[in-house]
């Protein structure tokens, strides 16, 4: 079959499709006959179908039944955790250590930012050829470092 005759039995196919849509309509219009499957009219309400097709009814005793129960036991068992000795308790027993370290890490992370500077800038001094005039800019850095210790320590 070629794409042609494809075509041509597609467009036969829809245009069909459209005449019986349009006969359908007008038909549909004449003699309406609305189907409830799923709403009762009388009582107004949304039907429920059970396992074996019958038709239940939804009702408000049906959707309440079990909720009192269920919130009762919800309510012991939250009780029961608030009594808990292990929620009594700090979940971080080591929180006050943790506060005194932070000066001495302060101090050191500062040390450490000043280590890797002077490390960068020995390698790029290195790779410029410059190694000499490095040495002698580290020993001096190093002298304004251990002065600056000295002041901080006797403060």
């Amino acid at each position: 079959m070629s794409l042609q005759e494809a075509l041509e039995a597609r467009k036969a196919r829809l245009l069909a499709l459209r005449k019986r849509k349009e006969e359908g309509a007008t038909d549909d219009n004449r003699g309406a006959v609305l189907l409830n499957r799923n709403f009762d009219p009388e009582t107004r309400t949304l039907r429920k179908h059970g396992l074996n097709g019958a038709i239940t009814e939804d009702t408000l005793e049906e959707d309440v039944d079990g909720m009192a129960e269920k919130i009762i036991a919800e309510d012991e068992q939250q009780r029961a955790e608030e009594l808990n000795v292990f929620n009594i308790a700090p979940k971080r027993p080591n929180w006050d250590l943790k506060r005194e370290m932070d000066k001495k890490l302060a101090k050191l992370e500062r040390k450490t930012q000043e280590a890797i500077h002077t490390l960068i800038r020995q390698r790029l001094a290195a790779q410029k050829g410059q190694s000499e005039d490095i040495m002698g800019a580290m020993n001096a850095q190093e002298r304004a470092q251990e002065e600056d210790d000295d002041e901080g320590d006797s403060d």
